[in-house]
């Protein structure tokens, strides 16, 4: 059936509307930033505890340009995506560039909610996703540590991405999809260390961000999830299976083999493992053996996963 010149003008205007609408949805969801009032403590942060969480959760590797000698947490570290590189952002305590003028709320929203002091939305590249799943206490007291930090006056970078990745109201679209924010809750009916194991990989070691595959607009595939996965960037590196899948992943590693690793970077057959995961092992042998055990033991516990995750 031929349509009229009127009624395909009357379908295109229809079809425009919509697509405003949904634009301007966007954008007033981008303007919603979510209040997080700053919460008491039992007792003030602590900054050797979150020089501690700081380690387990690799910031450095992110927030630090070691590729053109950038100074420590001043940001420039480039994180390669298949939309473009987003650059990471300053977050030593300098009041102008980086996070000093931060209060207890702003952080907290950063990390529980992903959202900036001035209600610009994170693209997921910053791993807001998973440190969403960290205590309050565990966040507050990484800003405490951060806060002894040297204060670089370096200027942030703009992301290296084309449209529509470099538009905030992507970002927002996309966590109406993929993000639920948290903290994690514990599990009464696990033991301790499988739930602290959790915790440490889950939320603020965020091994997934890494090891579970991504689809087309980025989002981790949970029926996937620790399969392995090609890294974005020229190098095409590949994050190995880490499920206890038999053939490909952890399987026939034992819980002491996988302690290992995170403390000394040695695999089960005697090699050393590569970058990025050489920069993880860093902050890893830095935690306690009680919480490199605690790791091994969830990593056993998921469902294994087939395939090498190329």
């Amino acid at each position: 059936m031929i349509r009229s010149r009127r009624a395909l003008r009357t379908e295109r205007t229809e079809g425009s509307a919509v697509a405003l609408s949904l634009l301007a949805c966007l954008a007033a969801l981008a303007g919603c930033a979510p209040s997080v009032p700053a919460l008491p403590l039992a007792s003030a942060p602590d900054p050797a505890r979150g020089e501690y969480l700081f380690n387990a959760a690799d910031c450095v590797g992110c927030h630090t340009d070691k590729k053109h000698g950038g100074a420590r947490l001043a940001g420039g570290g480039e994180i390669e995506t298949p939309f473009g590189a987003y650059v990471s952002r300053n977050i030593t305590p300098d009041p102008v560039f980086g996070i000093g003028a931060w209060s207890d709320a702003d952080f907290l929203r950063a990390l529980r909610w992903g959202v900036s002091p001035g209600g610009e939305h994170y693209f997921p590249a910053f791993p807001f996703p998973s440190f969403t799943g960290m205590t309050d206490r565990d966040i507050l007291d990484i800003k405490a540590y951060l806060f002894t930090q040297m204060p670089q006056p370096v200027a942030n970078r703009p992301h290296e991405v084309g449209f529509p990745f470099d538009m905030r109201a992507s970002a927002v679209l996309w966590r109406e999809i993929y993000f639920t924010p948290g903290p994690l809750l514990p599990d009464p009916g696990a033991s301790e260390a499988w739930n602290r194991g959790r915790y440490l990989v889950t939320a603020v070691g965020h091994c997934g961000d890494c090891h579970t595959p991504r689809d087309a607009f980025g989002g981790s595939e949970p029926e996937r999830r620790f399969a392995g996965a090609r890294l974005a960037g020229p190098a095409h590196k590949l994050a190995p299976n880490i499920s206890p899948d038999a053939e490909n992943g952890l399987g026939n590693w034992s819980l002491d083999d996988i302690a290992t690793v995170l403390k000394t970077g040695v695999t089960r057959s005697g090699d050393f493992v590569g970058a990025p995961m050489s920069d993880v092992v860093e902050g890893t042998a830095k935690l306690s053996d009680a919480d490199r055990h605690a790791i091994a033991v969830y990593l056993k516990s998921v469902p294994p996963q087939p395939g090498k995750g190329g």
